[in-house]
């Protein structure tokens, strides 16, 4: 066992050195400062293109295949542990593939990650992508999500929203109206936004309910909620629910 374990690490080491190496060489070894303000990332963001990017994913998926099965969440939890914005995103999207995606520990591990994502580029992206999917996979899991609606950690709160990417996607809007109700009141801006980008993936699937969710919610709403959720409702719509709004008193919403 022993052997088994120095070995794994001797191999995520040097994984984790041709990763980083491969994403320098992309694109450099620097930070972008006006990409870590954009991103809100707290660690240097070099500024690969996407497609740079998903090119160093792919190669080290296809390396990661056939390893035991112990050293893709070994791997995953090394890059993220990294200082840099591009390790943390392959790790994520590597959580997010098979096999890892299939792997006992995957919840676990992505659920260890929600607090620490943050900033909006990795928290949507940790959120919206494997905990998503892993969510689904497990209804059960449902219920985790609507814990961390109660969150101090307002990331998590805002992962909760996005964690429901699958449900949304298909129209089965019964859990994400139940989870979105529990967040109109968050007084963070970061949520609120959430709240509003999942109203309106809603709305596209069911606009008459999402609708009448907001008419029952609207004087509880914080404003860039209610721009965001109604971006594909009528002039005439968003003018009424806007008008419902006014003269809120003693609103904690910033």
């Amino acid at each position: 066992m022993v052997a088994r374990s120095s070995g794994r690490s001797r191999w995520t080491a040097g994984e984790v050195r041709r990763v980083s190496a491969a994403l320098s060489a992309a694109g450099g070894s620097g930070d972008d400062p006006g990409l870590r303000a954009y991103t809100g990332s707290p660690v240097p963001v070099r500024g690969l293109r996407a497609a740079e990017l998903r090119a160093v994913v792919a190669d080290t998926a296809r390396r990661l295949k056939g390893r035991p099965a112990p050293d893709g969440p070994a791997l995953v939890r090394a890059l993220w542990s990294t200082e840099r914005f591009e390790e943390k995103v392959v790790a994520i999207e590597l959580l997010g593939r098979l096999p890892l995606v299939r792997d006992a520990s995957a919840w676990r591990v992505g659920n260890g990650w929600v607090d620490g994502a943050t900033g909006w580029a990795l928290s949507d992206s940790l959120a919206s992508g494997p905990m998503a999917t892993l969510a689904a996979d497990r209804p059960e899991r449902f219920v985790e999500l609507l814990r961390w609606t109660r969150s101090s950690n307002l990331w998590r709160r805002r992962a909760s929203a996005y964690a429901l990417r699958a449900w949304v996607r298909s129209g089965e809007l019964d859990q994400p109206f139940r989870l979105l109700e529990l967040l109109v009141d968050d007084p963070e801006r970061w949520v609120q936004r959430a709240v509003g980008t999942w109203l309106r993936e809603c709305w596209k699937k069911d606009p008459g309910r999402t609708e009448r969710f907001l008419r029952r919610h609207v004087r509880r709403l914080a404003p860039v909620t209610l721009t965001v959720a109604t971006e594909r409702a009528s002039p005439r719509l968003r003018a009424e629910l806007r008008a419902m709004t006014r003269g809120r008193r003693g609103h904690r919403h910033r």
